[in-house]
């Protein structure tokens, strides 16, 4: 069977070849390259439907639920933590956006560098910690329900090739 944490991981890399693109922006705004309003809008949007409504559904309503319910297999429980970093997220992106209505570049900078330098370090942690613990947590019969909870989720959030218009951000790479 696969690991329930393998999907999670590859989405991972998407997000991380987004963030690679943003921190490459932010560099050449501070070269004097005026603001691309449509690639932060293109990211801002990747970064809330892809990482945080498609992605983040699987980890907060179905992964972390499962560790929960299984937490007596764990030696520590990480998942508030990540919860917390999630929210953290989502104060950078609010601040990307306040700085790009009000054409606030060094804003846009601080809250674009902020977001990805937390999700760097964020998605280490759950790649190299938090996802062996939950492999070893949760029982072989539950990770098929929880693959099958995946699946309704990209069901849900893929109508009309979603998910793929996300990732073409990612052919700016």
């Amino acid at each position: 069977m696969q690991n329930v944490t393998d999907i999670l991981s590859d989405e991972h890399r998407n997000i991380m070849g987004v963030i690679e693109l943003i921190l490459n922006e932010c560099e050449e705004i501070e070269k004097g390259k005026a603001i691309d309003a449509a690639f932060f809008e293109q990211a801002i949007d990747f970064i809330k439907n892809y990482a945080d409504k498609f992605h983040h559904a699987k980890e907060e309503d179905i992964l972390f639920i499962a560790m929960l319910e299984n937490e007596d297999c764990m030696h520590c429980n990480p998942v508030p933590v990540m919860l917390h970093e999630h929210e953290e997220g989502r104060d950078f992106v609010r601040g990307m956006e306040d700085g790009l209505s009000g054409s606030d570049k060094e804003k846009v900078i601080e809250n674009a560098r902020g977001y990805s330098f937390l999700l760097m370090d964020h998605i280490y942690k759950e790649d190299h910690i938090l996802y062996p613990m939950a492999e070893q947590a949760i029982p072989e019969e539950e990770k098929e329900k929880i693959l099958l909870q995946y699946d309704a989720v990209l069901k849900e959030h893929n109508t009309g090739g979603r998910i793929s218009s996300y990732l073409n951000l990612l052919a700016r790479a």
